[in-house]
């Protein structure tokens, strides 16, 4: 997280250890909110001036050696070279132009976590991915389109949303997935996602929307024997694939918290902007963000807080909005937003729900858990496998610290396919000498590549929470 304070050092988020000498999280109060600070790198400057951060950077290249590309791909330059490195060239050197190579970047911000002086190196590289698709990218390439249209996979996914049956069986035709790895460079060795039926918005809308909320969670409050006027409610941020393509996460997480008494709302949302921060389109990064910093800030001003079931997205509105743009309301935002199965074991007793519970229906009694590199970014990573191992009749098991290697659009490029598969393989490897054949993540697009690895179904935390403790 940059210089900021990373949620796993929290003194909010104590470890206590227990008498099997495991460590346990029990937190006691939110993990961000003041805590929380974006990192400020121009201060009193329009100019987003990175020298602050580059001057921390003492070369010592932790960030190069913990870097997923850098290790299957001996051309690609580094995080170091990419951000403070690249600062220096362009301060010294008034006809030098953003290296190509920053496109190699995957985003997954690993090296974040991996620098021991606090260098925001994943504001950098999107900051300079911005600069170089912005100034020197030719605009007529195929190259440029592609990037383009995979960074709005939103609105992709809304025209497919309208013929999603037609959608499916097109998208993921042998000829059409060659043709578009010809013309445009997008692998045809992925299956496209599948298009839901039925939008998560459309189910919300049918189950009453927010009224019906409001009114399955105070009937759960009283059967709780809680204060039936109790100020429980939060706004649901559910992304771009929980509402086109797996629904039945967001639908989880309704039941889940209307569950715990808590009242839902949807507000209006576009993209958290995560494929286009990755793709340098931080013109419409912005334009989507001031949409939802738009209509969170306003629930937030009334006493909502924000949840996002993808651990990408509440990565973006924590911390890639305040360190990128300024907009009325983004640091509120980002101080009121959590990842979903985090909130609800700082302010519930998910642990002890999860004690008393039985697990029944078709979930798998075995999951390899893999730990998305942005949960790692928010000291997540064993939130899963600390929440479930209580679980009677239910196992899991974490197949280590190695990156999926999809990183959102980066392993959908063509030219960089076997890359991402590469970086993928040893998490492929522990899955297959896991005991169970389901996986489990919170990342879609890491559920994506886990299932293309090792065709393995994959779940969603939310997922077995729901069919453990709601009736």
């Amino acid at each position: 997280m940059s210089d900021a304070e990373s949620p796993a050092d929290d003194p909010s988020d104590p470890v206590v250890d227990t008498d099997a000498g495991e460590s346990e999280f029990d937190p006691v109060e939110p993990n961000t909110g003041e805590e929380f600070e974006a990192v400020d790198v121009f201060p009193d400057s329009d100019d987003f001036d990175l020298r602050p951060g580059s001057d921390s950077c003492y070369k010592c290249s932790t960030c190069d050696t913990n870097c997923p590309v850098a290790e299957v791909d001996d051309d690609f330059p580094g995080p170091k070279f990419q951000g403070p490195e690249q600062w220096r060239l362009k301060q010294t050197d008034e006809d030098y132009g953003v290296d190509d190579s920053v496109l190699d970047c995957s985003n997954c911000m690993r090296c974040d976590n991996a620098c021991p002086s606090g260098v925001p190196l994943s504001q950098m590289h999107n900051t300079a991915r911005g600069e170089y698709v912005s100034e020197e990218m030719d605009k007529l390439s195929v190259e440029y389109w592609r990037n383009r249209i995979l960074a709005n996979y939103r609105t992709s996914a809304w025209f497919a949303s309208k013929v999603p049956r037609l959608a499916n069986v097109a998208m993921n035709f042998g000829p059409a997935r060659w043709l578009m790895e010809k013309t445009l460079g997008v692998t045809a060795e992925r299956e496209f996602p599948t298009f839901a039926t039925e939008t998560f918005r459309e189910w919300w809308a049918s189950q009453g929307g927010a009224d019906g909320s409001r009114e399955r969670a105070r009937a759960a409050r009283e059967r709780r024997g809680q204060d039936p006027d109790a100020d429980k409610k939060v706004a649901y941020f559910h992304g771009c694939y929980s509402n086109y393509n797996s629904p039945e996460v967001g639908k989880a997480l309704v039941r889940v918290y209307e569950h715990f008494g808590y009242e839902l709302v949807v507000p209006d949302q576009k993209c958290s902007g995560t494929p286009m921060f990755a793709n340098g389109m931080l013109d419409d990064a912005r334009r989507h963000a001031e949409v939802n910093i738009s209509s969170m800030s306003d629930l937030v001003d009334q006493g909502y807080d924000a949840v996002a079931s993808c651990t990408s997205c509440s990565m973006a509105l924590r911390q890639e909005y305040p360190e990128l743009f300024d907009i009325d309301g983004i640091d509120e935002v980002a101080s009121h937003t959590f990842e979903s199965v985090e909130y609800l074991r700082i302010h519930e007793d998910v642990r002890g729900a999860i004690g008393e519970a039985d697990v029944e229906g078709d979930l798998a009694t075995e999951f390899a858990y893999h730990a998305p590199c942005h949960a790692r970014n928010q000291g997540l990573d064993r939130q899963a496998v600390e929440l479930f191992r209580d679980l009677e009749d239910v196992g899991i098991e974490d197949v280590g610290d190695s990156c999926s290697g999809i990183s959102g659009t980066y392993g959908w490029k063509a030219e960089k396919y076997e890359k991402s598969m590469a970086i993928g393989e040893e998490m492929f490897d522990h899955m297959e000498d896991a005991e169970g054949q389901t996986g489990m993540t919170e990342c879609p697009t890491c559920a994506s590549q886990m299932e293309h690895g090792t065709g393995y179904d994959i779940r969603h935390p939310m997922e077995l929470l729901e069919a453990a403790i709601v009736e």
